[in-house]
């Protein structure tokens, strides 16, 4: 099993969820989260005075799937998720030790 978390534009999530639900996705975590990347904040007026806003509202979607399902979750919220401005999003991809759902004990895939 893989864990995949996209760290995407708020205005996308309703995209990306719907899109995710319509491949079978049956559960997901999603967080709202501030950072930066190579974007870096921007300037921003308010009351005639400017100032920086250094970390943006981003939305982090974290899903777990089975392996066979990795490059199809990836390419589908690289679509939804896609503006072509900077600031989009990353997607980050790790291996599962294990996963083990609490109420029932069940291992595996079958706890997702």
């Amino acid at each position: 099993m893989v864990k995949i978390e996209a760290i995407i534009k708020p205005f996308k999530l309703d995209a990306v969820k719907d899109a995710l639900a319509e491949i079978g996705v049956r559960g997901m975590t999603i967080s709202e989260v501030r950072g930066f990347g190579r974007q870096k904040g921007h300037r921003e007026l308010f009351r005639g005075s400017e100032y920086v806003v250094e970390l943006l509202p981003k939305m982090k979607i974290e899903v777990a799937v089975p392996d066979d399902m990795e490059e199809e979750v990836t390419r589908v919220i690289l679509d939804a998720a896609h503006t072509g401005n900077i600031g989009d999003g990353k997607i980050f991809i790790s291996q599962l030790k294990e996963v083990i759902r609490i109420r029932t004990r069940e291992k595996g895939p079958n706890a997702v």
